[in-house]
């Protein structure tokens, strides 16, 4: 027997997954494809799913004028890559056997042409969302998890109905500027990201932090973090990066579980 301690792995020998680049376009649009589905389905097990709205937009490679998008009408625990549309930036379907839900489209394309460095953009009728956009309030930095948010979201203050109108669509993006969410009064949550997991993941965890916003206004008043130390810890959990590492338990759980997700 020896008293040798065990000696440290190294760290070249650890696993750490980071977002993976193509060369190949093709690969690139599958594999956003692949992660626009799981997303999709993540969605449906946490109930963001509310009737025929909620979509998840994903940029072309190719086609920086083109968007990924759910198929209007089915169920997102039910989406396979295969039923996945590709929509032009007029809302035309341009390949798939679905029609694509005009209204939420119609947001989803002005943010994109605002935004070239956003890939996704997320939008759901999320529970707790929909509670703070009805109180026309943002996040406040009352925890480590909402100050991914501080001074990098915006309020819309508006509503005129479900978004046709390709001037009102405008105006929400204007209203996003570089930030990467929107709460929409009366209407709910909009998050953007460079990759889709980055994208559902400040959906989902500004989902949560709006529910513990609520639970914790309707308990007592809550303590703010300060403006020096909300701005240190946005700096550090609050690029998509960050989102991305976050999402992947996620990513690695629905694709494991889900049968047929990739045909």
């Amino acid at each position: 027997m020896t008293d040798t301690a065990p000696q440290p792995v190294p760290p070249d020998r650890l696993h750490f997954a980071l977002p993976p680049t193509f060369e190949d376009p093709a690969e690139e649009r599958r594999h956003r494809k692949e992660r626009l589905v799981v997303a999709l389905r993540a969605f449906a097990e946490l109930g963001f799913e509310d009737g025929v709205s909620g979509h998840i937009t994903v940029r072309d490679p190719e086609l920086p004028d083109h968007f990924w998008v759910n198929p209007f009408g089915v169920p997102f625990r039910h989406l396979t890559v295969g039923e996945l549309i590709l929509a032009n930036q007029h809302g035309a379907v341009v390949e798939g056997r679905h029609h694509v839900n005009q209204a939420a489209f119609t947001i989803h394309a002005h943010v994109h042409t605002a935004r070239p460095d956003v890939t996704a953009v997320v939008h759901s009728h999320s529970t707790y969302g929909r509670a703070l956009a009805a109180l026309g309030e943002r996040l406040e930095p009352i925890t480590q998890d909402a100050c991914a948010f501080y001074e990098d979201h915006a309020l819309f203050d508006a509503y005129t109905g479900v978004v046709v109108d390709e001037a009102q669509a405008r105006r929400i993006a204007v209203v996003l500027g570089a930030y990467k969410a929107v709460v929409l009064r009366n209407h709910g949550l909009l998050t953007v990201g460079e990759t889709v997991d980055a994208a559902a993941w400040w959906f989902m965890t500004m989902e949560k932090s709006c529910q513990v916003q609520l639970s914790a206004k309707a308990a007592g008043k809550p303590v703010w973090i300060t403006h020096e130390d909300a701005l240190a810890t946005r700096e550090q959990l609050g690029h998509d990066l960050v989102a991305w590492i976050n999402y992947q338990p996620t990513y690695e759980r629905i694709a494991r579980d889900s049968a047929g997700l990739f045909d």
